[in-house]
């Protein structure tokens, strides 16, 4: 457990370097939310209404922004080599990495969530429902990232197959993210069933992302 939390605090140390990429995945969140009232127009009605959907949007795009450093930097320097011999299992290590890039890069798009839904004219109770859904659902997206990162961090140009990977994969929780805001907004459908849904959706990518990321490693590494 030692070493895990040495791994966690390591890399939550490189994200938040200048560079580390953590600050480009907020800093694109804040773009694309900044730059979507003005491509949208000044219809407040129609721009509370697509709120949701741009602030889970900007948060998908910026959290696969980020996820190819998730593997690369380590194989670069050759300590990705180490954590694979080490005698952490590597299903742990991948999990530990996961949770240290989400707490970097997908724990700052949250708590940045309130005051960006004041520019897309969302209330208190609608920019607390999306925040809500977002602390939910962005584990999924980063623990079912990382299956795509394993898979194309020993690939050159793996960026473009990362983004082919995970896109598919993520399109569920965007989904039920949306229809989880829109339902704590305006209804008609309870909040219950597509936030249990997300948050399903998340714990299943913590069970099966580590395993599914681990054999990628092994079998790339090798």
């Amino acid at each position: 457990m030692s070493a895990l939390g040495a791994l966690i605090r390591r890399d939550i140390r490189i994200a938040l370097r200048v560079g580390g990429g953590a600050l480009i995945g907020v800093l694109f969140f804040l773009t694309v939310t900044v730059l979507m009232p003005f491509a949208v127009g000044p219809d407040l009605a129609l721009l509370s209404r697509l709120g949701p959907a741009i602030l889970w949007l900007g948060a998908l795009l910026a959290s696969l922004l980020t996820l190819d450093r998730l593997f690369t930097a380590d194989h670069e320097d050759g300590s990705l080599d180490l954590i694979v011999m080490s005698r952490t299992p590597l299903e742990l290590a991948c999990a530990a990495k996961a949770l240290a890039h989400w707490i970097a890069a997908g724990l700052p798009l949250i708590v940045a969530t309130p005051v960006l839904g004041l520019l897309l004219n969302l209330d208190g109770t609608a920019t607390l429902a999306v925040a809500a859904t977002l602390l939910a659902g962005t584990p999924a997206l980063t623990f079912t990232g990382m299956i795509g990162a394993a898979l194309a961090v020993t690939l050159h140009r793996g960026g473009l197959l990362l983004a082919v990977l995970v896109l598919p994969l993520s399109i569920p929780v965007l989904i039920f993210g949306v229809a989880a805001s829109q339902a704590a907004i305006s209804g008609p459908l309870p909040f219950g069933t597509p936030f249990s849904i997300l948050c399903a959706l998340s714990l299943a990518s913590l069970v099966i992302g580590p395993f599914a990321a681990a054999a990628s490693l092994r079998h790339g590494l090798d």
